[in-house]
Order: C-alpha cells, then sequence, then structure tokens
C-alpha cells in the first residue's frame, strides 16, 4: 500500500516565508521552473491570465500606457502571478505552452509574435519615494541587462551633463576647463587659485560612470559650483535628484524604444504595502499618490512606447491610512486616492494554498466605469 508521501510532495517541514516569493527570485532563469511547478493553475484562475493578456495588447497594439492593480489579501499568490505574467512575456516556453493555458495562448500568438517587452519587477519597500524607485530601478535594470547603453537621461544630471557639452563647444576645451577646475577663494595675492583636476579623459570617464560613483558625483558638484549653481542636484550620500516623474517616464519609453523594446511592463510589487508603512507622515504620502498618476496619464506627448504597470495592493488604501490620517487631512488624502485609483483598472485576487508548495491566486475582474480592466 503506497504512503501519500509518495503520491503528493509534502515537505517535512514549512517555514512562514516557504509561501512567499520574491518576484526578482522567481524570475531567474535557475528559478524560472520551480516558479512554474509550485503554481498552480485552477479552472478559474487560468482566464484571469487571457484577461492580463488582452490587457496589454489593448495598451500595445494602441500605444497607450495603462496600469492595473492585481488585488488580494496578503498570501493570495499576487507575487507568483505576476511572475508567471513576467514569464508568458519573456517567452519562456514552460510558461506558453504551461498544460493550464494551451487553450488561451492561441488566442494571443499573433499579437505577441516578433513583440519584445522590457520587463522589470519592482520591490518598494525601503524604497525613498516613488520617482527614485520608479526611475532608479529601470536604470539598475538596464545596466544589469544592457551594461553598453548608455545611461538613461532620468537623472538631473544627464541634463547636467548635457548643458555642460553644449558650453564646451562654445567655449573651446582651454576655457571651459580652466573655469571647471576653478576652486574658488583668495590666494592673498587678489587671484583665484586653481587645482587642475578635470581634463577630457577625467570629464567623459566622469560622465559615463555610474550614478552615485565619487568621480560622476564630483563631476556634478564641480558643475554646480562653476556654470549651473541653479540646479536642483543633489550630489552627496551617493544619491542623485531624478527629474520629475513625469519627465522621467517619457525618457523611460524613449530609452526602451532605443534598445529595441515595443513596451516596458513594470512590475510593481508592494508599492501600496510601502505607502502604508509611512501612515505616520500623510503628507508624503498625499505627494507620492498624486505621482502614480503619471504612470497612465502624461502632461507632454504620448511616450514613444506605451508603459504598462502591474500593481500588487492587499487592501484599499484609504482603508490602510484612513484611520491614521485625520479630518481635513483624510477627506484631501481619499481625493487624491479617488483620482489615483480612477485611473487603474482593478484585478481582484482570492487565493488559496494546498498543504505542499503550491499556491495560485484567483483574481476576479471588476472593470470600473470608463476604465480598462486587466482582461
Amino acid at each position: 500500500m503506497a504512503l501519500l508521501s509518495e503520491l503528493i510532495d509534502i515537505p517535512l517541514s514549512i517555514q512562514r516565508d516557504d509561501f512567499v516569493l520574491k518576484l526578482d527570485e522567481g524570475i531567474r532563469d535557475d528559478t524560472a521552473t520551480k516558479t512554474l511547478s509550485d503554481y498552480v493553475i485552477t479552472p478559474e484562475l487560468a482566464p484571469k491570465f487571457d484577461e492580463a493578456l488582452r490587457f496589454l495588447e489593448a495598451a500595445v497594439t494602441t500605444g497607450t500606457s495603462k496600469a492595473t492593480f492585481l488585488h488580494g489579501s496578503f498570501g493570495a499568490g499576487k507575487s507568483h502571478f505576476m511572475a508567471i505574467l513576467h514569464l508568458i512575456l519573456q517567452g519562456a516556453p514552460a510558461a506558453r505552452g504551461h498544460a493550464k493555458l494551451t487553450h488561451i495562448m492561441p488566442k494571443h500568438a499573433g499579437w505577441l509574435a516578433n513583440r519584445k517587452f522590457l520587463l522589470i519587477p519592482y520591490h518598494m519597500i525601503g524604497k525613498r519615494d516613488v520617482a527614485s524607485a520608479i526611475l532608479g530601478t529601470y536604470v539598475e535594470h538596464v545596466r544589469k541587462h544592457h551594461p553598453q547603453a548608455a545611461i538613461p537621461g532620468v537623472y538631473l544630471g544627464e541634463t547636467l551633463f548635457e548643458d555642460a557639452r553644449q558650453l564646451r563647444r562654445r567655449f573651446g576645451d582651454a576655457a571651459f576647463f580652466e573655469n571647471l577646475n576653478q576652486q574658488g577663494g583668495d590666494d592673498g595675492w587678489g587671484k583665484s587659485s586653481y587645482e587642475k583636476r578635470w581634463d577630457v579623459t577625467s570629464l567623459e570617464d566622469a560622465m559615463q560612470a555610474a550614478p552615485g560613483s565619487d568621480p560622476r558625483s564630483q563631476l556634478i558638484s564641480a558643475l554646480q559650483r562653476t556654470y549651473f549653481s541653479s540646479y536642483a542636484t543633489q550630489a552627496e550620500s551617493n544619491t542623485e535628484a531624478f527629474l520629475p516623474l513625469d519627465k522621467g517616464l517619457q525618457v523611460v519609453a524613449r530609452h526602451a524604444k532605443s534598445l529595441g523594446y515595443d513596451a516596458v511592463v513594470l512590475f510593481l510589487d508592494e508599492l501600496v504595502l510601502w505607502l502604508a508603512g509611512r501612515a505616520a507622515d500623510p503628507e508624503f504620502v498625499h505627494q507620492e499618490v498624486q505621482k502614480l498618476v503619471n504612470l497612465v496619464e502624461s502632461q507632454d506627448s504620448r511616450r514613444e512606447i506605451p508603459i504598462i504597470s502591474f500593481v500588487a495592493r492587499q487592501r484599499d488604501l484609504v482603508d490602510l491610512l484612513g484611520a491614521a490620517t485625520p479630518g481635513a487631512q483624510e477627506l484631501r488624502f481619499s481625493d487624491a486616492v479617488k483620482h489615483w485609483e480612477e485611473r487603474f483598472g482593478k484585478n481582484h485576487a482570492r487565493g488559496s494554498k494546498s498543504p505542499g508548495h503550491r499556491r495560485g491566486a484567483n483574481p476576479q475582474a471588476r472593470e470600473p466605469a470608463g476604465q480598462t480592466d486587466a482582461r
């Protein structure tokens, strides 16, 4: 007589984090097979992948940026759902050929064919703000997967460098570097003292250095001191100021297109949880929530390729923060959240877990008036 453990996979011990998937880890080449095997695509769940792919198709074929929530309680499987969707868009044969998706994938073969997606997983916990999280992670992803590509111009430092190049062409190298190397002050003889540090080679090397590196930060500081004192760029603590999110996303779309991509897909895990963690600072949360509308709406002309966002959400943000936000602030905050959420689609996820290392999400779609849902 066969033992139950011989028929199904039953772990000898279970830890709390056994059921937690970190999105960026679940999509690696060495873990993708396990991610697929650990995820149970139920009959109720399979159509939700169809809905998500139709949502993506609408964005790609119209060239319109879109965003949708993946809503579900803690442990519902939102990260797993995004990981499988990531693998499908990545073109992983095991994901596109999954037995539970064979009746769905042929419907999407046409528009997926020859389309190239820049897929970026995000973990918001610990990030400073929305702009630095979204734009900074884009830069990190590109530098890792396209090391030969130019640094995306999402930093204020990049605009500073472009202005410096124009001044150099206008003044000539001699005058440009003489002023750039000026340290200021008076040496007692009525003349400014100079320390010759910057030349053509060191300048170009610093401009190509990684954001936050010492040479780049020193160059930004020198340019601010000598030519561009009005710039608000901060060159300290290994951080740099970014463009406003709307302008930064314009740069992201243009940069990704130059790399041959047809769309940028952002998988924003724990975004709402990250905002809820700042509940004690309602002014900060209000400010950051307003920025998120830029994921869908742009104040400038249409982006060169669409930016499509999937946002994991455990509960409505108003429910998470309402009790910590007093009076008029709560009303103002609620209005800002409503403005944001009305521009996002919604996928409601209700998850289920099995006794082994298998879990699945069941996003129940609900379409708000006038909005495109993930279906």
